[in-house]
């Protein structure tokens, strides 16, 4: 499902940065952006944002998702379902889930004649040394 150098690059890389799109039980689409992803196996994503998100009380209604990954030469479509794995991650201070995505279905959203050159330019702003203290927290617990 996932190609083994996306998945070996995603790890590498700690934070990387994808579009996440949820429905609610009515239909309605949301579409957020989020770093805290991690590659479990080559069908398994985990992601962790907001306990509060509108995106994650989503996938705790329908568990329905798309995911678009983008990186050297790789645009790709991820659709699966998402299942609540931790409800909170209990060493950050503020309220972050950690959802199991299961991938059923990946498509190539590439066309003819063109290809993306990177990864979705994105760091941190602010207090840096706090930024990365959170992300190995958040990471610590998508990895099991």
């Amino acid at each position: 499902m996932l190609p083994k150098e996306l998945i070996d690059f995603m790890r590498s890389v700690g934070v990387f940065p994808i579009v996440l799109t949820t429905t609610d039980k009515n239909g309605e689409l949301h579409t957020t952006f989020i770093t805290w992803v991690y590659p479990f196996d080559d069908k398994t994503l985990r992601l962790a944002l907001s306990s509060n998100a509108k995106s994650a009380k989503n996938m705790q209604e329908t568990g329905k998702v798309a995911i678009m990954v983008f990186s050297a030469n790789t645009a790709l479509a991820l659709y699966g379902s998402a299942r609540l794995l931790l409800e909170r991650i209990e060493e950050v201070k503020f309220p972050v889930s950690v959802f199991e995505v299961s991938i059923q279905k990946v498509e190539d959203a590439l066309f003819p004649g063109g290809t993306v050159v990177g990864t979705i330019p994105f760091m941190h702003t602010g207090n840096l040394q706090k930024a990365g203290e959170l992300d190995e927290l958040v990471l610590s617990a998508l990895r099991g």
